[in-house]
């Protein structure tokens, strides 16, 4: 059993480190269905309860540490590559698009949540729901800054990460099969196809050296507790604690560096994804199985949003003359993230691939404020 930091963080970097390792070296499929970052977590909570550490006050201490200093830092590091201008470059149709698909999302859940809340567990099983909405605007990043913001305990993270592993897993499915009938929703829709559609491409920048690596690092630790202390200043109320000050903070500080020329730099991207998963990692190691039954209600919710969601979509292309295309990276950019939306986007046409990018940018800047907007409607509706 271990009993002291080292031995822990050890086995939390090599857990976090092995599936996507195996993932980039197998090509397995089972990786189409649970992502690595699901599967380090089920295997972290498994190696959790089987009693490999002992949680005493030292390795306690080291996990809220990493926690509450590393999830403003990977926000930091995420907003890097968000460029607003760029963003905003993609002209209205692109963005109107954008905005209903948030509209039918939030729509959505908020639906789901008033469908399902009698059977959810009582006061805080909205929670679960709320993380996953973070999720789905923007990525796990923001799953996991919504957890925290709101108080989430660590054991029903589990819920929001399979319910968001299958939910996407299945769209992801829907979306690339519908490709062919593009013509004929555009008829139906009366709608021109986006397939031409010209964005200017953000230019590549250099490889990563470790000199990057230790700059990005130490920049987004020192604003990640910068963050932390200033939120620590700021008013609270029941809704807006001093992590969410925090979260929010670094965020905004991502941002601002991402219109500089510092931007340029590489290492970033490479850092943030390496933050996430560990991340993720410490937070499974002090969870457990307990109340596990209760995710088959949480998937059904998941499929029930989902369900919501692209007929309320559908119904506003219809309305608007959204085509088929756009509908579907923009979708998918919300809920996919920017890992998954460019090859979407490349399927339907090579010259969206760069509307899939920033459209997925855009959801990783509105995923946690959007996330905790659903959480606080949510707890007001659970309380009623």
């Amino acid at each position: 059993m271990i009993h002291t930091v080292w031995p822990y963080l050890a086995v939390m970097l090599l857990v976090a480190g092995l599936f996507p390792a195996v993932e980039r070296y197998s090509g397995w499929r089972v990786f189409n269905v649970l992502p690595p970052i699901v599967l380090t977590y089920l295997v972290v909570t498994a190696l959790s309860v089987s009693g490999l550490w002992q949680v005493n006050a030292e390795i306690h201490a080291a996990q809220a540490t990493v926690i509450g200093r590393a999830i403003p830092a990977l926000l930091f590091l995420l907003m890097i590559n968000c460029d607003l201008r760029a963003i905003f470059a993609l002209g209205p149709r692109v963005l109107a698009v954008f905005a209903c698909t948030s509209a039918c999302l939030f729509a959505a859940f908020m639906g789901a949540f008033l469908i399902y809340r009698h059977w959810l567990p009582a006061g805080n099983g909205w929670m679960p729901l709320a993380a996953l909405s973070g999720s789905w605007m923007g990525g796990s990043a923001n799953m996991v800054a919504v957890k925290q913001a709101i108080g989430m305990p660590d054991s029903m993270l589990a819920f929001s990460l399979l319910t968001d592993a299958l939910g996407y897993s299945t769209w992801v499915v829907v979306l690339f099969s519908i490709g062919p009938l593009a013509t004929a929703f555009n008829r139906w829709t009366r709608a021109k196809s986006s397939g031409d559609l010209v964005v200017a491409e953000r230019p590549a920048i250099g490889p990563i050296r470790y000199d990057n690596v230790l700059l990005w690092l130490g920049a987004a630790l020192a604003v990640g507790a910068l963050s932390v202390w200033l939120g620590g200043k700021l008013p609270t109320s029941n809704m807006v604690s001093a992590t969410t000050w925090a979260i929010l903070l670094a965020t905004v500080a991502g941002l601002l560096v991402a219109h500089t020329p510092v931007a340029r730099f590489p290492g970033a991207g490479a850092i943030s994804s390496a933050l996430l998963i560990v991340v993720v990692a410490v937070l499974a190691s002090q969870s457990n199985f307990q109340g596990i039954a209760q995710a088959p209600l949480y998937i059904a919710c998941g499929f029930t949003v989902i369900a919501i969601h692209a007929t309320l979509l559908v119904l506003l292309a219809r309305l608007f003359h959204f085509d088929l295309y756009l509908c579907g990276i923009s979708s998918l950019a919300c809920i996919g993230g920017v890992a998954a939306t460019p090859v979407l986007a490349a399927s339907y046409s090579k010259s969206l691939v760069p509307v899939g990018v920033l459209l997925a940018l855009l959801g990783y800047i509105l995923g946690t404020g959007f996330g905790l907007v659903v959480a606080s409607l949510m707890s007001h509706a659970a309380a009623m």
